[in-house]
């Protein structure tokens, strides 16, 4: 698992709070000093909440679960997007479902009516209804493409969400406490960190500071991922050997359990005969 660069942090601005004035007093273990009028977040803190959360995302990604990555402002949507799409993870980068978790089987049946669209695009059906109706079924494509395509693979809820920015995802936050789901979240020095279960003290309005922490949790799960595909490769290689190797073996174990051989029962009775017959001329 790669470890976070103290440098790199410092580079990518990550410890740049928000201004005095607007601090929540909550977030004051998490905050160095203060410059300028302005709070600087503890880097060695983040470091150690970085290296945490990683450590989780790997372990769940290994298990074989799923993290909704949450991110709809205009600095971190495209970061998102790119890197999450790599590791297969879902994500949400437009506006968010409003009960996406609390009411998940509302969303399932809309994700279930992309693939309904499609298949009727592709087994004629098209074809028998009007071109106003054809219009309209591909606005609505479009549009649940655009806010729910993303999650189109999430078929359970899922394991941990990651959010960036609580304040503006709150909806997201709500819902996740509500179900008991591990929240992981990029915590600027204006937001309650309580409802959060495992706080990452940063900068959530620069991009490279999101793009930073974004890439070093990216690659926590993909490691998980390669290291669950080892694991059920190597399972696969134990449980499946070959026929001829097994029946090589199993002939092995007869010929060494086989007893010596022993005469014909033909040849038996015709020795006996004889020394009957001898038996009696000699009588």
């Amino acid at each position: 698992m790669p470890r976070t660069n103290f440098e790199q942090l410092l580079e990518a601005g990550v410890h740049f709070g928000h201004l005095k004035r607007k601090w929540n007093p909550k977030m004051a273990p998490y905050i160095f000093m203060e410059k300028n009028g302005i709070h600087i977040i503890d880097l060695h803190k983040t470091i150690v909440k970085i290296d945490e959360a990683a450590a989780v995302l790997k372990q769940i990604a290994k298990s074989g679960r799923k993290v909704l990555f949450v991110a709809t402002k205009k600095q971190a949507k495209d970061i998102v997007a790119e890197n999450v799409a790599k590791i297969g993870m879902p994500y949400v980068t437009e506006r968010w479902p409003g009960g996406m978790l609390t009411n998940f089987p509302t969303i399932r049946k809309s994700v279930k009516k992309m693939g309904q669209i499609d298949r009727m695009s592709t087994d004629g059906t098209f074809s028998n209804v009007s071109k106003r109706e054809r219009l309209q079924i591909a606005r609505q494509r479009a549009k649940l493409e655009k806010n729910l395509g993303s999650i189109a693979d999430l078929s359970r809820l899922p394991a941990a969400i990651f959010v960036v920015d609580i304040q503006k995802e709150a909806n997201a936050v709500r819902e996740a406490n509500r179900l008991n789901i591990p929240i992981i979240a990029m915590v600027d020095t204006c937001c309650n960190p309580t409802p959060i279960d495992f706080v990452i003290p940063a900068n959530d309005d620069a991009t490279k500071s999101i793009a930073y922490i974004i890439e070093v949790l990216c690659s926590a799960i993909q490691e998980g991922l390669e290291e669950r595909k080892l694991e059920k490769d190597k399972e696969a290689k134990d449980t499946s050997k070959p026929e001829s190797e097994e029946g090589h073996e199993k002939n092995t174990r007869l010929r060494a359990r086989k007893p010596k051989a022993e005469k014909p029962a033909a040849a038996t009775a015709i020795a006996i005969e004889e020394e009957t017959t001898t038996t009696e001329a000699a009588e």
